[in-house]
């Protein structure tokens, strides 16, 4: 049997504690598996989640989702990469449920076991600490370390013509970007000439914003309570800034601006902010035959109170999305290629930071200092 490689990771020993850097060993990959040096890693909305409320994955976990790296290593039956390539790494999925056949990867039915429970079909983990297991797979990956393991399913190829500067950037398109674009893009799809509101600027809600002005959207508005995300947001195409909160009437507000273009309403509404309140917020701020989409965590049994007559008179649609509908091997080369013509800036939301302040930029991201931080690997 091949020998475990001696690898350093953050490790989250249990929620609300800070991550940990440790020496681990990592499994040599399976006949299904990839190893992967990882260069970078972007961190999430969705690691804080884990980080800091209970959560059923069990602990001590590796977390880190949005990886980029080389291959180093791979399992006997694969074929879609060899070693030396530089790949990204998204979310995980069976490939065998009615979904994944056809071909809605991110509604996978064993979207939680793939993706959460931090161990393999068969309940083995390949991290281990001085004998005693540590959970790995996180999003079929755990690229919060120097190396991890990943799978056909979930490993992205990098198109030719990527530089050595933009690469190690690259890893947040495996989740967060891809699924705010791809909201915009895949599913909500405003015409040139509508009109978008994006509620919450984060990294999510920035990325469906330049989406929406790639496609020719004529008029943009991001709604957040950070004056700074806003600045930001005008800078990467925003007509219009809305500080939420206080005495500001956000849906009146809305309405009014889009009666300047003879509107009644946006066309297209997103909400990234995963609060009800905000979301129905969304909805309202809708003209006819308006379509509203949310992303984002909320908590297990989160209601949502609409107004049934107004939905049903103004032909109103609300739908519910996952990674942005996206097909991680066909979107992320398409957001790259975007970015090379400059509609899709999305290395203006990063900052990077060493390993060793993992912990300070899940503070920033936490804090709101920082929009998008990236964590980047020793050599």
């Amino acid at each position: 049997m091949t020998a475990a490689l001696q690898i350093r990771g953050a490790v989250l020993e249990a929620p609300g504690m800070p991550l940990a850097l440790q020496d681990l060993e990592l499994e040599a990959p399976r006949e299904h598996e990839i190893r992967v040096r990882v260069v970078a890693s972007g961190v999430c909305h969705t690691d804080l989640s884990v980080m800091t409320r209970p959560f059923p994955a069990e602990q001590p976990i590796v977390l880190g989702h949005e990886g980029a790296g080389i291959v180093e290593s791979v399992g006997t039956a694969i074929t879609k990469v060899q070693p030396g390539e530089r790949v990204l790494m998204s979310y995980n999925s069976c490939g065998r449920c009615n979904t994944c056949l056809a071909r809605a990867p991110s509604y996978c039915q064993y979207f939680f076991g793939t993706n959460f429970l931090g161990q393999r079909a068969d309940g083995s983990t390949a991290l281990s600490r001085r004998g005693s297991p540590v959970r790995h797979h996180f999003f079929g990956q755990s690229s919060f370390a120097t190396h991890c393991l990943c799978t056909e399913r979930n490993v992205v190829k990098v198109p030719e013509g990527v530089s050595d500067e933009l690469f190690p950037l690259l890893g947040p398109l495996g989740c967060g970007l891809q699924t705010g674009a791809g909201a915009i893009i895949n599913v909500l799809q405003p015409r040139p000439g509508e009109s978008v509101a994006v509620f919450g600027v984060g990294a999510v809600g920035l990325a469906a914003l330049m989406a929406a002005r790639a496609l020719g959207a004529t008029r943009i508005i991001a709604v957040d309570r950070v004056r700074e995300r806003l600045e930001l947001a005008l800078e990467l195409g925003a007509t219009d800034a809305l500080l939420a909160g206080g005495s500001l009437n956000t849906v009146a507000e809305i309405r009014r601006l889009t009666a300047l273009d003879g509107g009644l309403g946006v066309n297209v509404s997103l909400d990234t902010t995963a609060v009800s309140a905000v979301l129905r917020q969304a909805i309202d701020s809708l003209g006819p035959l308006g379509r509203c989409g949310f992303v984002g965590g909320a908590p297990a049994g989160s209601t949502l109170e609409v107004d049934v007559r107004d939905m049903m008179l103004q032909g109103k649609s609300l739908r519910g999305i996952v990674e942005g509908d996206s097909n991680a091997d066909v979107f992320i080369p398409a957001l790259i290629r975007m970015h090379a013509q400059g509609l899709f800036p999305f290395d203006k939301l990063v900052r990077t930071y060493p390993l060793a302040q993992i912990q300070t930029a899940i503070d920033d991201a936490l804090s709101g200092r920082t929009v998008k931080p990236v964590v980047m690997m020793p050599a």
